[in-house]
């Protein structure tokens, strides 16, 4: 998987085997950006596997060009929409760890609606996740945040975790970076699937 990942079907669910090498846990990170968050992550766990998301072509090819560099064989990226890819492309029970960091709050009432944590979209996180797999999203925007607590709270089918900065290792994207240099907090939300 290492570099751009290129399923040979884009209209059906993919098999596991198709993204990760045997049963190593996958993590995704929808709409990786610089990369930097995957990247990290893959050079401190090489049992895992990591698919990164992001559907701007020139990003993809520089994240591809530095997994290359880097050697990275447990990485790669996905060149498609998030939702997408959650809803249609992931198998049921594949993803350890999805992860959805600094994502466009779409500020507006009228765009609301463009938000990717709505109930269905968590309805099909359920799906691609592990039991005890987790959801963790993250934003600057308060109000997102407690939207996106609403939304959760209304699926009604996930455990909400303690997420506090030191929790675990966690590498931070270029927009928290540039968010907290800003003064800004960061808002964490982390979902186990449960039974």
């Amino acid at each position: 998987m290492p570099g751009e990942f290129v399923p040979g079907d884009y209209f059906r669910k993919l098999e596991r085997e198709e993204i990760c090498k045997g049963a190593r846990p996958l993590e995704v990170d929808l709409g990786c950006g610089d990369g930097s968050f995957l990247m990290t992550m893959a050079q401190q766990y090489p049992e895992r596997d990591f698919l990164g998301v992001e559907r701007l072509l020139g990003r993809v090819r520089k994240v591809c060009k530095k997994i290359t560099r880097r050697r990275l064989e447990n990485a790669g990226v996905l060149r498609l929409d998030s939702k997408y890819v959650v809803e249609w492309l992931l198998p049921p029970e594949s993803v350890s760890r999805l992860h959805l960091l600094c994502p466009d709050p779409w500020p507006k009432l009228k765009h609301h609606r463009r938000r990717l944590v709505q109930v269905d979209f968590l309805e099909a996180v359920r799906k691609v996740l592990i039991c005890g797999g987790e959801f963790l999203f993250m934003t600057d925007h308060e109000e997102y945040y407690r939207w996106s607590v609403a939304q959760v709270a209304e699926h009604g089918k996930f455990e909400i975790l303690e997420w506090e900065e030191a929790s675990f290792f966690y590498p931070k994207t270029d927009f928290q970076v540039q968010w907290e240099a800003e003064g800004k907090p960061m808002w964490r939300l982390r979902c186990r699937k449960t039974a």
